[in-house]
């Protein structure tokens, strides 16, 4: 009786320790403010590099190797202004972008219209790039934020409704003469769009003091 009892306590105790041993929760995996941080810190990182690096091909007029940074589907709208007018901005794939540059005599393009007057822009693409994109150096901003926008005018802001989701950068300058009083004032903005962890450039909007 006393074998019959011992045995009995041993297999008791064999399954009791069984069932302890599979019954452990697993750990709740969170996401811990500093997983936050470090990701927020990377999106800084890749997106001021990716400004430089686009400035730079911008001041050397190295047009074609801006196609490669190109939205693959959306392509890459000019706004010659704050204002993103989706209707009439011209937008480019990369391709388009790399055959009009290879034009021995670009097209005339309507690229929307000139601030007080409403004239039509009309300009070859060369010609919007030195005065609707590279008109000073923003390689070499006096400021330069990511989703934060530094230069205020006139003209309404549409980007966060045009873009929705997608960062982009504020290169900016207050102004360069102190007799216009910061009305000369300048900003270009990149905007990106991320795929598969790759950001692609879908916007170039500039920005200026607007009557």
């Amino acid at each position: 009786m006393r074998i019959i009892l011992f045995v009995f306590f041993l297999l008791f105790c064999f399954y009791s320790c069984r069932n302890k041993s599979t019954s452990k929760e697993k750990p709740i995996e969170t996401t811990s403010a500093d997983t936050i941080k470090a990701v927020q810190t990377d999106k800084v990182s890749v997106l001021t590099s990716l400004n430089r690096t686009i400035m730079s091909v911008l001041k050397n007029k190295n047009y074609d190797s801006l196609s490669f940074f190109i939205h693959p589907v959306e392509g890459l709208r000019f706004s010659p202004y704050g204002y993103v007018d989706t209707l009439n901005d011209v937008v480019l794939t990369g391709l388009k972008l790399i055959a009009e540059m290879g034009k021995k005599k670009q097209d005339i393009i309507r690229w929307g219209e000139f601030d007080g007057t409403g004239d039509l822009i009309k300009m070859t693409l060369n010609e919007y790039m030195q005065r609707f994109v590279y008109d000073v150096d923003f390689l070499n901003p006096e400021k330069m934020s990511i989703n934060e926008f530094l230069g205020v005018g006139n003209s309404q802001n549409n980007i966060l409704s045009v873009y929705p989701g997608c960062d982009f950068t504020d290169s900016h300058f207050s102004g360069f003469e102190e007799k216009y009083d910061g009305m000369d004032w300048r900003s270009l903005r990149l905007i990106f769009k991320k795929i598969d962890n790759k950001y692609y450039l879908t916007g170039i909007v500039h920005d200026e003091w607007t009557i």
